[in-house]
C-alpha cells in the first residue's frame, strides 16, 4: 500500500554558503536522491555583510527578516533548534507522513545563523526539532538534515537504505 507522498514540497532555508567542496558534493548527492521522492529545495541566504558592526541581537534580527521574507503565510515553518524535539529516524519519518496527511503544501525547515533565531522567527514557527545534543557546524547540519529527510522517505517506502 503506497502512502501518498507527492503533494507536499519541502524547503530547507540555511544562512551562509557552504565553501567546503566535499560537503557540497554530498549535499548535492542527497538532494538528488531526495528529489526522487518529493519536491525538495535548498535555499541559501547569503551571510550578512559587515556583521562586525552589528550586535548579536541585530544580526539575529536581520537574519530573521531575511528568513521571514522567504516564507509565505501557508508554509509550515519548523526550526532546527538545540531546544527542539528530538526524533529517532523512524519517528521523524512518521512525523513527515503526518505532515503530508495533514495536507501541508510546503514544509519549511530553517537552519539559523551562528546566534540562533530572532523572536519574530520563533513566533512564526510552528515547531522546533533538534538533530542532536551535540553541536555540529552549520554546514554539516545541512548535510545531516537532508540525509535524514532522504532516510525518512526510504523508511516510509520500506526501502532497504535504513537498518533498524
Amino acid at each position: 500500500m503506497h502512502k501518498q507522498i507527492h503533494f507536499m514540497n519541502i524547503k530547507l532555508i540555511a544562512i551562509g554558503k557552504t565553501d567546503q567542496k566535499s560537503l557540497l558534493q554530498l549535499i548535492e548527492e542527497y538532494q538528488k536522491r531526495l528529489n526522487f521522492y518529493i519536491k525538495f529545495e535548498l535555499e541559501i541566504i547569503p551571510d550578512i555583510k559587515n556583521v562586525k558592526n552589528l550586535s548579536e541581537a541585530q544580526q539575529k534580527e536581520k537574519e530573521g527578516e531575511l528568513i521571514l521574507s522567504k516564507i509565505s503565510s501557508t508554509d509550515f515553518l519548523v526550526l532546527l533548534d538545540e531546544n527542539g524535539k528530538q526524533f529517532s529516524s523512524v519517528a521523524f519519518s512518521e512525523e513527515l507522513q503526518k505532515k503530508m496527511n495533514a495536507g501541508i503544501k510546503t514544509l519549511v525547515y530553517v537552519i539559523g545563523g551562528p546566534y540562533g533565531f530572532s523572536d519574530k522567527v520563533y513566533a512564526t514557527a510552528k515547531g522546533k526539532i533538534s538533530l542532536s545534543q551535540m553541536t555540529f557546524s552549520h554546514q554539516m547540519v545541512r548535510l545531516f538534515f537532508i540525509e535524514q529527510l532522504y532516510r525518512g522517505f526510504t523508511i516510509l517506502r520500506n526501502e532497504p537504505y535504513h537498518h533498524q
